[in-house]
This record gives structure tokens, C-alpha cells and sequence, in this order.
């Protein structure tokens, strides 16, 4: 089987698990949004994805999106691009000129910057605030009991664009507890925007509320 033939059919079964996961917990499945994390591929394994219909996509770094999506949002307008990791600050003017949504603000500097970037240049891409739930210390987020205080920094004060929160779970543990901690969040914050679940727990995610899930190696195959 061609890659590309192949890299189309994962997609199409992704989109199928997503209706089968979102239709028996209750949802519709236009609810939840399928962001296709296209970190590492190249112009010709996104093509195929593309021509295939998928319009979202989330890269980790700006510079590799820098590089790799002018020239095909060229070809193919009509594409939305999220921002799914670590921000530095000094990239904060590039982040917000190149991507529609940015998951990963972490932190009252990040905030501050994007604010500064978001006057200057006057586009305002969404922001989703990245929630550390497991409080690993390796992994950015802010941590969930400075979540509130950090929402309320970032829309009442800085009057930034929050639609949601993002979480990225423990590799070794159960990500359910994960989620619902992360809904909980949401939910008393009035966010409707949740950003959760990977390749292996997309389906738990969505039964949980996700609206978002970032699916790369379920579509593109293994990095």
C-alpha cells in the first residue's frame, strides 16, 4: 500500500473512532475537533493528509512550522494551524504571527508576552492554557491549584483570547483522572475549550468532553 494511500486511510479510521467515541458518550461528533499533529513530517506525508480533507493541524516548534507551512498554506488555503508545545518568550512574536492557536501558555511571562505581540501586530490567535495535572516537574503547565489564578491573570488582566485548557497526562499513568481534573478546571472557569488526548487515549479523552484531540502516529505512522 502507497504511504500516501495508506497515511488516508489511517485518517479516515481516526475520524471514525472519533463519531464512534463522541456518539456514545452523547455528542455529536462535529464537537470534536480532530487537530493532526504533523511535527516531523515533511511537505510530502502532510500532502496526502490534506488532500485527504484535514484542515487542522498542531506543530510543536516555530521554527519548524516557519519553515514548513507558508508554502503549503499556499497550496491550500483554508488551513488552521495550532501551536501544541513549549513556547520560549523570544518566540512569542513569530508564534503569533504564524499560528490561528497557540495550547501551550504556561506561564505569567508567556502570558505577558503574547499580550505585547497580540497589541503589536493586532491579530489574536486562540489560546488554550496548558494545565500540568500530573505536576510532573519536567513538563510545562501551570500547575492545577495556580490554574485559576493564572486564568484570571490572563483574560481579566491581560484580556487574552482563553478558550480553553490543554493537558498532556503522565505517560505512565491512567489518563482519565487526568482529564476529569482538567473539565473540572474548565468548567468553573466558564472555558469550553478542552485540548486532551494522544493517539492512544483519544477515545477516554472524548468521553470526558475533549472538544480537541492532537492525533500525529495514528495518521502519519511512526516518527
Amino acid at each position: 500500500m502507497p504511504e500516501s494511500q495508506s497515511s488516508a486511510l489511517r485518517l479516515a479510521e481516526v475520524r471514525r473512532r472519533i463519531a464512534a467515541a463522541a456518539e456514545a458518550n452523547g455528542r455529536k461528533p462535529e464537537a470534536v475537533s480532530l487537530v493532526a499533529v504533523s511535527k516531523t513530517f515533511e511537505a510530502p506525508d502532510i500532502m496526502p493528509v490534506i488532500e485527504a480533507g484535514q484542515l487542522l493541524f498542531g506543530e510543536n516548534r516555530v521554527q519548524e512550522a516557519k519553515r514548513k507551512w507558508p508554502a503549503l498554506r499556499e497550496r491550500s488555503p483554508g488551513i488552521t494551524l495550532h501551536l501544541i508545545g513549549p513556547v520560549q518568550t523570544n518566540k512569542a512574536a513569530e508564534a503569533v504571527q504564524l499560528f490561528d492557536a497557540i495550547q501551550s501558555v504556561d506561564r505569567p511571562k508567556l502570558a505577558h508576552a503574547l499580550a505585547k505581540e497580540m497589541e503589536k501586530q493586532g491579530r489574536r490567535p486562540d489560546l488554550f492554557i496548558q494545565v500540568n495535572t500530573g505536576a510532573e516537574p519536567q513538563k510545562a503547565g501551570i500547575l492545577p491549584d495556580e490554574a485559576d489564578q493564572f486564568i484570571a491573570l490572563c483574560r481579566d488582566n491581560l484580556h487574552l483570547p482563553i478558550v480553553g485548557l490543554m493537558c498532556i497526562p503522565p505517560v505512565d499513568e491512567d489518563p482519565v483522572p487526568h482529564f476529569k481534573l482538567l473539565a473540572t478546571i474548565a468548567a468553573r472557569n466558564g472555558l469550553a475549550g478542552l485540548s486532551m488526548g494522544m493517539s492512544g487515549d483519544f477515545e477516554a479523552a472524548i468521553a470526558c468532553g475533549a472538544t480537541h484531540v492532537r492525533v500525529g502516529s495514528a495518521i502519519f505512522g511512526s516518527r
